[in-house]
């Protein structure tokens, strides 16, 4: 369905004249008159209104012409199922379910592929068929792949281990040796750490994603230690329970 068509039948079946239209989207009556011709087409900022007045995504205004997929899980998404800002607008990058009130729903690529694996596993596709599918397809979503996507799942596991190997020759002072890296995504591990200078810094950015773990210290009580790291730099720290107190141990460029 084109454009013209589908602002022609939301705007009848929502029993609103031209111009009651134009009026509550800030545009003329011969405006809109264009767009149920095919002259032209809503701007971006005129998709908004008529997305949030309709309560359709811009991608259905448009005539659907991208297939939508969430950039996080790989779900199909239409209108039902896409999330929104907290400001109910139409997050067309995301299922409701991976973004939901302004929060990413999942930091952890391992969680997120457990929690796909019970929800999609059946009589045609085993749970291992299914995580070995999900391993292979997330890193090729935006929401992973910032850093992630070197060349398939077996660069991507040769990538893994050599940081890995790496991390364990530094030979941290009370920190276990590294065994797995999970997907983790910034804002969820990005710390903020207090200066020598009284400054306070964070090293990470919130929406890139990294591969990092948190590790019990050998030294005993809540002290934890938490990894994270990418294609150019290894950051180690240290914290008590839910990230309080952190401290940078190392961040080391590689």
């Amino acid at each position: 369905m084109d454009t013209k068509d589908v602002i022609f039948e939301l705007r009848n079946k929502s029993k609103l004249s031209q111009e009651e239209l134009a009026e509550k989207v800030f545009v003329t009556r011969q405006a809109v008159s264009r767009w149920e011709n095919g002259e032209t087409v809503p701007n971006t900022e005129t998709l908004k209104l008529l997305s949030n007045l309709f309560d359709v995504s811009i991608n259905t205004l448009l005539g659907s012409p991208r297939k939508l997929i969430c950039q996080c899980c790989g779900m199909p998404l239409d209108d039902s199922s896409i999330s929104r800002e907290p400001d109910g607008i139409f997050n067309e990058d995301y299922c409701k379910w991976c973004y939901a009130d302004g929060e990413y729903m999942y930091h952890d690529m391992d969680e997120l592929i457990e929690v796909c694996v019970k929800n999609m596993a059946c009589e045609n596709f085993s749970e291992e068929q299914v995580r070995d599918y999900m391993k292979n397809m997330l890193p090729s979503l935006n929401y992973w792949k910032q850093y992630l996507n070197v060349g398939g799942k077996e660069k991507f596991d040769e990538f893994k281990q050599k940081l890995i190997d790496e991390i364990n020759g530094l030979n941290i002072e009370g920190m276990p040796k590294v065994k797995s890296l999970n997907a983790l995504v910034g804002n969820f591990i990005n710390l903020e750490y207090l200066l020598p200078n009284g400054r306070s810094v964070k090293f990470l950015d919130d929406r890139a994603t990294y591969l990092g773990t948190q590790l019990e210290s050998e030294f005993g009580g809540n002290r934890c230690f938490g990894i994270a790291a990418n294609l150019d730099f290894i950051l180690i720290c240290t914290y008590d329970e839910k990230g309080e107190n952190p401290e940078l141990v190392l961040y080391k460029k590689r």
